[in-house]
């Protein structure tokens, strides 16, 4: 049987499916311990930031045993679905923000809600917070829901949205917070990333100057490719691109050490377009050309 998913298509209905006023038509905040929902999997046609605290097993999100396990975040963009677990029970501690895109427009969130990349991770993904970490996202959620409780006036989107704002600020800085606490780990998937461009470049994938996108390597590494490249960014200070470059002069010269690797041999093997072209390029990063180089380091 094809599983039933219940799509929530507005803010409004999104109250009336947890049991809750509409205070204001584009965003609520909905304390979940005063809700009741049972469906397995739900569908929010509106961004969607779902705090869960406690320890409930179902809803751990890919938390590890090195994550703090006071609270979970997960943030959805519209249209995006979330599967709840087998008990088909909605969390009932914690907390729903709920906003229309139609919200910001023309506000400053609106302009750089998509740098919050956050939104664009898998559920596994979630961010999990410290005791005094979530005690700022309730302070956060208070003061958006104090201001849906005031009277809608023309003032009322941009402080909504700044409010929210000032959360997701936070997130992001709990986020890279968790990439601190998950070193270890995300030093592994750097280990990782090492070992596929090698082989990337081993296959011949490299040929003609192609550079493995953040959506292939995060595929292989099963991440989303957000969520890797801001990874990969916390731990070098270096997107794809320009860690693919740098892994490339690395080979570039250690094949150089050895006499029997010409240049044309190395430009074929490495996949760069022409000998020219690799000789530039070595040269604009290391300041001098490939030949030099041999000679100076042997």
């Amino acid at each position: 049987m094809k599983e039933k998913i219940l799509n929530i298509e507005t803010v409004h209905q999104c109250n009336c499916c947890l049991g809750c006023k509409t205070l204001h038509p584009l965003a609520s905040a909905i304390d979940l311990s005063k809700a009741s929902l049972e469906q397995q999997t739900i569908k929010f046609d509106f961004y969607t930031v779902l705090i869960i605290e406690g320890e409930v097993e179902e809803f751990l999100f890919g938390r590890k045993y090195y994550d703090y396990s006071n609270a979970s975040l997960v943030f959805l963009m519209p249209g995006e679905s979330i599967k709840i677990g087998k008990s088909k029970a909605f969390p009932t501690k914690g907390w729903l923000l709920a906003f229309h895109p139609d919200l910001l427009t023309q506000t400053s969130l609106g302009e750089h809600i998509n740098n919050y990349s956050f939104f664009f991770y898998k559920i596994d993904e979630a961010l999990h917070i410290s005791q005094r970490e979530k005690k700022k996202v309730i302070e956060c959620l208070l003061s958006i829901e104090e201001e849906l409780r005031h009277a809608i006036d023309c003032h009322s989107k941009t402080l909504i949205s700044r409010y929210i704002e000032l959360l997701l600020d936070y997130c992001t800085r709990f986020y890279e917070r968790q990439f601190i606490t998950r070193s270890e780990a995300s030093k592994e998937i750097i280990k990782q990333t090492d070992i596929l461009l090698d082989q990337y470049i081993l296959s011949g994938k490299s040929k003609n100057n192609h550079t493995p996108s953040a959506e292939y390597c995060a595929d292989i590494l099963q991440l989303s490719p957000h969520y890797f490249n801001d990874l990969l960014k916390f731990e070098s200070e270096k997107d794809i691109y320009e860690y693919y470059q740098l892994k490339r002069l690395d080979k570039a010269k250690k094949m150089l050490l050895n006499s029997d690797n010409t240049v044309s041999m190395i430009t074929e093997k490495l996949g760069y377009p022409s000998v020219q072209y690799f000789s530039h390029w070595f040269k604009k990063l290391t300041g001098i050309v490939p030949n030099r180089y041999r000679l100076v380091q042997n």
